[in-house]
């Protein structure tokens, strides 16, 4: 397996939630030399140094400032929340005279049926009564402990031809037979807590499958979560291969409740970004002019995978602009800016992408069928920034379990990496330079 490869599935394993997903980047950031920077106190930060900072647990963003004057900022920005049936009733299970069942409730937009007949378990984080105070603490129970199953055929001989679920009936989680130790018992016992301490949680389903190989030339992988993981996973690995640029800040960013609208605190649309941006030109001395002249200067990336050309249903994709698994990083385009690429942002990311070999390929909506969105047109909003969007053709989008290519995690890397290693200038408004 190529080592890019083991990497991201490495990535991907140790991220059963969203709150895993930005404890694993942050202890990437730490084992590459950035310092944590707490919110809540004041920032003393020097040029030429690098630094994370964490918001609600599930968002992430590291900067590594210029050892020059601030000219600008490159930024990524990716998603860790995927969608997924949240816990309610703090995890206490329905009981009948027979069964055990906990209650859920969906999380984002999901194909109900990939949830039906396949381990599952719990992941996501408690609030823990201390010595100290509260604590938030991660946990993850890593084994098989439910299923949803699905009725009989025998019982629903229509089936076949269309179900309705229905979240209420249909997608309410198997725990136990009665009797059972309930489930705040076991996350007690696998933190070391007493049940009594467990103040109140935020846990969701997670998959149990591995990431895993595909095909007579292990040409695809498939993986839950590879929306938004994998481009979380790149982004960060092109984030910390490439070197500091002389005058131009580097930015990476991971933010959760994508999968809902972005509209929380630690969401796309809320203030996270342009406060660390803003703190970051603070205490570097930049008066406000000078601070917005840097934000003019920027430029971003948001990374969220695209649809792939179905190899059962063709005709779901737009003819002319057909995305196909390995054909390289796609940059999409919407004319209702769901999508936030331009003509300036996606020419600038294909220049750096030819300058490094790299090939793209290009994801539209057919004119008759409504598309997604993802965060890059909101995050552009709160930072006013020429902005493109891009990712990697996956096919289930939005299934519990994902496929993609194997080769096109490798052109993410890359592309990231150059990404942040190109050393490029705005000149005028939609014009830039090229230096070195």
């Amino acid at each position: 397996m190529q080592a890019y490869l083991e990497d991201l599935f490495c990535f991907l394993s140790a991220s059963p939630s969203r709150y895993h997903a930005v404890l694993e980047c942050a202890g990437r950031l730490r084992k590459a030399g950035f310092a944590p920077l707490r919110e809540a106190a004041s920032w003393s930060l020097r040029p030429g140094g690098a630094y994370y900072t964490t918001r609600g647990g599930a968002s992430i963003i590291a900067f590594r400032l210029p050892a020059g004057p601030l000219r600008g900022w490159r930024i990524t920005a990716a998603h860790s929340d995927s969608p997924t049936w949240r816990i309610k009733c703090g995890g206490r299970p329905v009981q009948d005279a027979v069964y055990a069942r906990l209650v859920t409730e969906g999380y984002g937009g999901m194909n109900m049926a990939s949830w039906l007949d396949r381990p599952l378990t719990v992941a996501g984080r408690v609030l823990l009564r201390t010595g100290n105070g509260l604590e938030s603490r991660a946990v993850y129970l890593d084994r098989d402990l439910l299923t949803i199953p699905s009725l009989a055929l025998h019982l629903d001989r229509e089936r076949n031809k269309g179900h309705n679920y229905d979240p209420q009936k249909d997608m309410q989680p198997l725990y136990s037979l009665a009797g059972a130790p309930a489930l705040p018992a076991l996350l007690a016992n696998e933190l070391g807590a007493r049940q009594e301490d467990i103040l109140d949680m935020d846990l969701e389903l997670c998959v149990r499958q591995a990431p895993v190989l595909l095909g007579p030339q292990e040409e695809f992988i498939q993986a839950p979560r590879l929306d938004d993981l994998e481009c979380a996973w790149g982004t960060l690995a092109g984030f910390l291969s490439a070197p500091p640029l002389p005058e131009a800040g580097m930015a990476w960013c991971l933010f959760d409740s994508e999968e809902i609208g972005s509209g929380t605190m630690q969401g796309a649309s809320g203030s996270f970004l342009p406060d660390v941006l803003a703190r970051a030109g603070a205490a570097l001395g930049l008066g406000e002019d000078a601070r917005r002249a840097a934000l003019a200067g920027s430029a971003a990336l948001s990374a969220d995978n695209a649809h792939a050309q179905h190899p059962n249903f063709p005709e779901k994709s737009d003819p002319q602009n057909l995305v196909k698994p390995g054909g390289g990083v796609v940059l999409k385009y919407s004319a209702s800016q769901r999508y936030t690429t331009t003509a300036v942002s996606g020419g600038l990311f294909r220049a750096v992408c030819q300058q490094a070999g790299i090939p793209v390929q290009v994801f539209a909506n057919r004119a008759d069928m409504p598309g997604g969105s993802t965060l890059g047109h909101l995050l552009s909003a709160q930072v006013s920034i020429p902005m493109a969007d891009v990712g990697l053709a996956q096919l289930a989008m939005h299934s519990c379990v994902e496929t993609a290519s194997a080769r096109d995690a490798g052109w993410l890397l890359n592309a990231m990496t150059a990404w942040y290693a190109a050393d490029f200038a705005c000149t005028a408004d939609g014009a830039y330079a090229f230096r070195g």
